[in-house]
């Protein structure tokens, strides 16, 4: 199967969205990438195409940009900490599901990978609200029209040394990252293998999954 991917990614102004982007530069897997900002993300590269599109729930604009890709890797999040309710369920669930049914109606033959978060909650009832929206966002997802669709579950993120959007948290605490992860093997992954794994959903074929921090570097390791 070629595994040759023209991938559209969101977020690459966060720091999984940019390691992520980094990744899909430097893979020879990736043949191009089109990146969907509302401000430049700062990269130049003979694979890259960039939009700057402000708003993220009328894409109607640049629909006719959006053919010709077989993934979109949606790294586009914001944190619950201090936000209404109702706000963050705009900004996670109704944001997410607009971008990916609308991709869906241009190519349902793509692979979509959402980044989650471990704990999310699958059974969308109870406990904390953040998880019960993503769970309902990962649900939904699932059931649109795609080719494929892989929810990624992280944890503790180990940053790609050199980036510009990686948290000021985890600059500081990197150096833990080893010692923690022996501990907890299962709750720590790199960027770097988030990326990859990514990058490997596009040799799959016909794939709905739920991918933990376990599953992610398991497939991050194949060749």
């Amino acid at each position: 199967m070629d595994t040759k991917g023209k991938v559209i990614l969101t977020g690459a102004t966060g720091m999984v969205g940019e390691g992520v982007l980094y990744e899909c530069l430097e893979s020879p897997k990736v043949e191009a990438v089109l990146v969907i900002n509302r401000k430049p993300c700062g990269y130049n590269h003979p694979k890259l195409k960039e939009i700057i599109h402000q708003d993220f729930f009328d894409f109607s604009s640049i629909e006719n940009q959006l053919t010709g890709y077989n993934a979109c890797f949606f790294c586009l999040g914001v944190s619950s900490v201090g936000m209404d309710k109702d706000q963050y369920f705009k900004l996670t669930y109704t944001l997410t599901l607009h971008v990916a049914q609308t991709l869906s109606k241009l190519t349902p033959d793509m692979t979509f990978c959402y980044v989650s978060g471990a704990s999310t909650n699958s059974s969308e009832k109870g406990g904390i609200n953040w998880a019960i929206v993503k769970g309902k966002t990962e649900n939904d997802l699932m059931k649109l029209p795609f080719k494929q669709v892989f929810n990624f579950r992280p944890g503790i993120i180990k940053p790609i040394k050199g980036l510009k959007y990686t948290h000021k948290f985890y600059k500081v605490f990197m150096w833990l990252f080893p010692i923690l992860k022996a501990i907890n093997q299962n709750s720590f992954v790199s960027l770097h293998e988030i990326g990859l794994a990514m990058i490997n959903t596009l040799k799959s074929d016909n794939e709905r999954r739920v991918l933990e921090v376990k599953d992610i570097i398991a497939l991050a390791k194949e060749s």
